[in-house]
């Protein structure tokens, strides 16, 4: 008797159909880009940073504080030559995802003033760091590179403790003042709450870093430094006067209430 012929065709068909059975979703669709797990053991990603795009840095100071920071702006008698002065000049950045600055310097009847601001983003590559942790250790990592010193007592906490403020009081037998005494008067020059420090509400923290140049035949240049990090965002700025030989030494607290006024609108801006 003759055999029936074979019909590949039934064949794949039923091979389709099986397949179709026991395979996975049939919609094709391409899968999405978060990263999920292969199994229920595995860690979850660390959480990103809230912040993923920094603002235009030249555009984030306002008119009205450049003339604050820097006096010599209003003295500009040319329009286009001020207008290019209030501009800034942009830091060089190579991906202003991450890092954007801008500066500015102007020179006026008594002093040459120097702004910086800078904004950075931190983001992490390691699954089990997120970008606030990373961020919360480079902020870290600048505060002790600042190393500020530790926190002076005010003199009404001394004349409470009963230390006496007198530093010809801490001298050796001979009349020679010792080095802690030295030490001490030298730190009593600049009051307590403008000595170098940690800062409160401003960002998730923040330190300020008040710096003079040493003395010289010229005038002493001082340089006031904020930083702040807000979330994955870190915040720098820093703002420097060099007065003329006749104007004396730049003021501390002047210059530590405008910058300290300029990073807290920076943060308002940010949110943080």
């Amino acid at each position: 008797m003759q055999r029936k012929a074979y019909v590949p065709g039934i064949a794949v068909l039923l091979a389709a159909v099986l397949a179709g059975c026991t395979g996975g979703s049939a919609s094709g669709g391409a899968a999405d880009d978060s990263k999920g797990s292969d199994s229920g053991t595995t860690a979850p990603a660390a959480q990103p940073g809230k912040y993923r795009t920094l603002p235009e840095a030249c555009g984030a100071v306002s008119h009205d504080t450049l003339d604050s920071l820097l006096p010599g702006i209003k003295e500009i008698a040319d329009a286009e030559t001020r207008d290019t002065a209030y501009e800034g000049d942009a830091t060089l950045t190579y991906d202003t995802d991450r890092r954007v600055g801008c500066r500015w310097k102007v020179e006026s009847s008594t002093a040459t003033d120097h702004l910086l601001v800078d904004f950075e983003r931190v983001v992490s590559y390691d699954n089990a760091v997120s970008d606030d942790d990373k961020a919360q250790q480079l902020f870290a990592g600048k505060e002790t590179a600042a190393d500020l010193p530790e926190p002076a007592a005010s003199s009404t906490e001394s004349a409470q403790s009963g230390a006496s403020t007198d530093p010809a009081a801490a001298t050796e037998t001979s009349g020679t003042p010792t080095d802690s005494a030295s030490a001490s008067a030298s730190a009593s020059e600049t009051p307590a709450d403008l000595q170098p420090r940690t800062l409160d509400g401003l960002g998730d923290e923040a330190y300020l870093d008040d710096t003079l140049s040493p003395a010289s035949s010229t005038a002493q240049q001082r340089t006031v430094t904020v930083v702040f990090r807000t979330s994955n965002v870190i915040v720098t700025v820093e703002y420097a006067e060099q007065p003329t030989a006749s104007a004396g030494t730049p003021d501390s607290k002047e210059m530590q209430d405008r910058a300290r006024k300029l990073a807290q609108k920076l943060a308002d801006t940010l949110g943080g």
